[in-house]
């Protein structure tokens, strides 16, 4: 089978997980923080609310499904009270998302979507029940070329909408619909979501980045997949890993991106929640047109799989999934609908090739 095949051409080994350490407080960073709590607390507003009161916190946002947990701004004379609390697991500062650059695709004839049973690019290609939600910078939801069905917003910003741009690109690359509109998507027609993370400058709290991972955790409509073309800068986040790794786990399969410093992409954040492993992550780095892995793109054990990217290496871009690790999985699933078989099954035995080989297999 077609899609079988390539899959299996280009999904590396999973590697050895990702060994984490406790983490320490960034001496560095501002007052805001995650607080994440044990499994064993049932009612994690119940317990933020406590400390509002009686460790002077302003609570922000709260986890109760990716995590539990909730967000806050913690005078540093309070912070030991804090991480004394017997429900606190570990506490980190809260840090700056970003939003990952893409390219126009020029990959819809590599990961063959024209030849799959989508179909795309004749005219009348679509993906139906299949959910895919968009943890970016929201997706413009007048656009007569996307299929957007909901859109939520997670930045204190009072616009529900893209105002930048970032967000629309990405669900374009993902399901833009089969017509004369535009482009088409590798599975157009998708159902999106926006899950508005990012503002209009393509920046955002990381706390609202785990928001909308809980956000989707406890509202996804299965079978769904989320993409994230964002990353957490040099500063990995063991609260972002963890909720995304939840997340998965509850159903939800993940494409992120594997980062853009030429760099192990274990020491990135969400890059290294997949660790190599088959956990429903996916983390997907860059080729070129020639087949080759971009310098700057991120590699090492924690990358699953390469994506197209730019035509050309001399051109300034940032190793985002474009999603297709995303639009690979929906359309495996496309086709397991129709077969009543399992995508991930599919997934599970890929062939073993060398992880650190700069040119994709």
């Amino acid at each position: 089978m077609l899609l079988a095949s390539m899959m299996m051409t280009t999904l590396l080994a999973a590697g050895s997980a990702l060994t984490q350490t406790q983490p320490t407080v960034d001496e560095a960073a501002a007052d805001d923080y995650v607080v994440v709590l044990n499994d064993n607390v049932d009612n994690p507003s119940q317990v933020a609310g406590g400390m509002e009161q009686q460790q002077n916190v302003d609570v922000g946002f709260v986890y109760s499904n990716a995590l539990e947990g909730f967000s806050a701004t913690i005078p540093d004379q309070n912070l030991a009270a804090v991480l004394a609390k017997p429900q606190v697991d570990y506490v980190e500062r809260d840090m700056t998302a970003y939003a990952e650059d893409q390219e126009l695709p020029w990959g819809i004839a590599r990961v063959d979507a024209d030849e799959s049973s989508t179909k795309s690019g004749d005219g009348a290609g679509t993906v139906l029940n299949v959910n895919a939600y968009i943890i970016d910078s929201g997706i413009d939801v007048a656009h007569a070329d996307l299929n957007v069905v909901n859109h939520i917003n997670f930045v204190d910003d009072g616009q529900n909408k893209d105002c930048d741009g970032h967000g629309t690109h990405v669900a374009g690359t993902v399901a833009a619909e089969d017509n004369s509109i535009d482009v088409v998507g590798v599975a157009p027609g998708v159902s999106l979501t926006g899950v508005k993370v990012l503002g209009c400058n393509g920046v955002g709290a990381l706390s609202g980045v785990i928001k909308g991972v809980d956000w989707v955790t406890a509202n996804a409509k299965k079978p769904a997949i989320a993409n994230m073309s964002l990353g957490s800068g040099p500063n990995p986040s063991r609260a972002l890993d963890d909720a995304v790794r939840n997340s998965a786990d509850s159903g939800v399969f993940y494409s992120v991106v594997a980062g853009n410093k030429g760099e192990d992409a274990c020491l990135h954040s969400p890059a290294r929640a997949g660790a190599g492993t088959n956990n429903g992550i996916m983390t997907t780095a860059g080729t070129n047109e020639a087949n080759q892995e971009m310098p700057i793109s991120n590699y090492g054990s924690c990358v699953d799989i390469w994506h197209p990217g730019p035509r050309s290496s001399r051109r300034s871009w940032e190793a985002a999934p474009l999603p297709w690790a995303a639009l690979l999985w929906r359309l495996l699933m496309s086709e397991a609908a129709q077969r009543s078989t399992s995508p991930r099954t599919r997934l599970r035995a890929p062939r073993k090739s060398k992880r650190h080989s700069r040119t994709p297999r």
